[in-house]
């Protein structure tokens, strides 16, 4: 976020005075309190200063990649998250290639036929599969997948942060969303959205805006 000079001016002077009233601060810059209003507004959203009833406003000593790091976490999945794209175990190679082209998107999430998630194919498994001699119609999706519990999930009440933290470190293009269910006493996953670098971005930009209009 980019501030104005009377908004660095404040800082400065909550910095060197702090906890300091608006009306000091108003004093300090030979201005009328409701002018500063606004500005004291965006600096307390912002996070660059916080207040205190009946004590002033205080500077909160943050920088601006901590205050980007506190928004990215408060940003959930289930916020950005797109509608999932999945093909059942018995799909063939062909299918899911048709599928994922139609769909664009760069992953699929193979389900079975009680909707359990139980893998994931990615460009790079089509790509890897289509390069041999095999007939793509007569060769399942099963065969060339990552099996659970090899695939990396994530849930809607995750944060952004995190999340985007696990596609660059596992190198991945996106996450399948689920959510745990229960059958014969055991515990599956049922995938119920996906979250991509396309969505991680739209965080990035969500916050920049909400920057500008603040």
């Amino acid at each position: 976020m980019e501030l104005n000079e009377r908004q660095e001016k404040i800082i400065v002077i909550v910095k060197e005075s702090g906890p300091i009233t608006g009306e000091q601060i108003a004093q300090k810059l030979s201005l009328s309190r409701a002018t500063l209003r606004p500005d004291l507004a965006i600096l307390t959203m912002s996070g660059f200063l916080d207040a205190r009833p009946r004590v002033g406003y205080y500077y909160t000593g943050k920088t601006g990649s901590q205050l980007f790091n506190e928004r990215m976490k408060k940003l959930t999945v289930k916020e950005f998250q797109s509608i999932p794209v999945v093909v059942e175990e018995s799909a063939s190679v062909y299918d899911a290639i048709c599928t994922m082209f139609l769909e664009d998107v760069g992953t699929l999430f193979v389900v079975n036929k009680r909707k359990h998630l139980i893998g994931i194919v990615s460009r790079k498994d089509l790509l890897r599969a289509s390069m041999g001699k095999q007939d793509l119609e007569s060769v399942p999706v099963s065969i060339i997948m990552t099996r659970m519990p090899n695939v990396t999930t994530c849930h809607p009440s995750d944060s952004m942060l995190e999340v985007a933290n696990k596609l660059i470190g596992k190198q991945i293009d996106g996450l399948p969303v689920v959510k745990e269910v229960e059958t014969d006493g055991e515990i599956h996953h049922e995938v119920i959205g996906r979250l991509t670098k396309t969505n991680i971005t739209k965080a990035f930009v969500f916050i920049a805006d909400d920057d500008i209009h603040s």
